[in-house]
């Protein structure tokens, strides 16, 4: 029988594997991509300051802060309407709200703390099985198929729908895109990140650099296709137009590329000597950045109590149940948090605008209500 079995190498799978390794726990991961295959990946990731607290305890955070960009303030307004909130950092005894990073930047300091780590590269897993006394993972590798058992099987393979015993798969299709890049502004951006809510769907400018941003520019898939197709000049004009004028004009843009938006879960995430975790369980609408943090929290609760387990209690039902209990505060109220914003903030009924802005204005001078929005984003909490 194989030590624990994490299908899925990315962040989340990585930062389980380094957090178990740091108490001599033995795994074996298997990572579909080439080894270094993601290191010029450009994506942004936004992280939470709870994430950075994870990456600090696996002492990776100093080889990612100098590619990070801290975000100490989140400016959240409507479109066509009054009302809008600032939460800053300094008002919750936070260093920073987030770090916005991009994705290679944070696989490149991760799989330099996985040397001492078996990973099996280029290794796709075909079919995964819970069992009575293991989990069983079936996968390919150089023209060979091969299965591996063990008392724990975990995948975090990002949501790429492995067809598991005993578990079904939720989906609900929001009819949305997401239009995603990277664009320059006139002014700068002072750590500021921007959530505007419009008609159409919530845009996000994220800093990323000294003038820059990362867009995710969300709304019905028409409406995404015709921003994709427009040339860069036409584009800025009509993202300057939706957005304002709070960093002056947009000077550049980078490549656009979209994807469908959906809501995703698991019911249940765990089966007999399986846990299922990150993205690969829930997958959530981006607004408000939970999704990503929401997989870190995954990783690092099941870490711990895999830590503080009784060997022969690995995979059990009892375990099972355990992690399940802990994990659901923070997952459901991710999964309702963000279903809520796109409900409330998508549409353009009469009388919805006015009252999205007067909640806007009573979460702007209720110091409750944005210490409770902000301990969600940072601590899921």
């Amino acid at each position: 029988m194989s030590n624990i079995v994490i299908v899925g190498g990315g962040p989340v799978g990585s930062v389980l594997a380094l957090a178990l390794q740091q108490q001599g726990i033995a795994t074996t991961v298997l990572e579909a991509r080439a080894k270094g295959a993601s290191h010029t990946d450009k994506r942004a990731l936004a992280l939470s300051h709870g994430s950075r607290v994870i990456l600090e305890k696996l002492q990776v955070w100093g080889e990612i802060a100098p590619y990070a960009t801290v975000i100490n303030t989140i400016h959240i307004s409507q479109r066509g309407g009054l009302g809008r909130t600032k939460l800053n950092a300094a008002d919750h005894g936070l260093p920073a709200l987030g770090y916005v990073v991009a994705y290679g930047a944070l696989t490149r300091a991760l799989e330099a703390k996985l040397e001492n780590i078996k990973i099996l590269y280029e290794t796709l897993a075909s079919q995964v099985k819970p069992g009575k006394d293991c989990g069983y993972v079936t996968f390919e590798q150089g023209g060979k198929t091969e299965t591996l058992s063990s008392p724990l099987v975990v995948i975090a393979d990002g949501g790429n729908n492995l067809e598991i015993a005993d578990i079904k798969r939720e989906t609900k299709e929001y009819g949305h895109n997401a239009l995603v890049s990277k664009v320059v502004s006139e002014l700068p951006h002072g750590n500021i990140a921007y959530e505007r809510f419009t008609p159409q769907g919530p845009m996000a400018l994220l800093p990323n650099g000294a003038c820059d941003f990362s867009l995710v520019w969300t709304g019905e898939k028409n409406a995404v296709d015709k921003l994709l197709a427009l040339d860069d000049e036409t584009f800025l004009s009509q993202l300057y137009t939706a957005f304002g004028d709070r960093v002056g004009k947009f000077l550049s843009v980078e490549k656009r590329m979209s994807f469908p938006l959906k809501l995703s879960t698991l019911k249940p995430s765990t089966a007999p000597h399986l846990v299922v975790i990150g993205n690969a369980a829930q997958t959530m609408h981006p607004v408000a950045g939970q999704g990503f943090n929401v997989g870190l929290r995954d990783a690092r609760t099941l870490a711990d109590l895999i830590i503080n387990l009784p060997a022969e209690k690995l995979g059990s039902e009892e375990m099972l149940k355990a992690y399940g209990k802990q994990r659901q505060r923070d997952t459901k109220g991710g999964i309702l948090f963000t279903d809520f914003l796109v409900n409330i903030f998508s549409n353009d009924l009469l009388g919805v605008s006015a009252l999205r802005g007067a909640g806007l204005s009573f979460l702007d001078i209720v110091k409750p209500a944005k210490s409770f929005l902000v301990g969600k984003m940072s601590f899921g909490k």
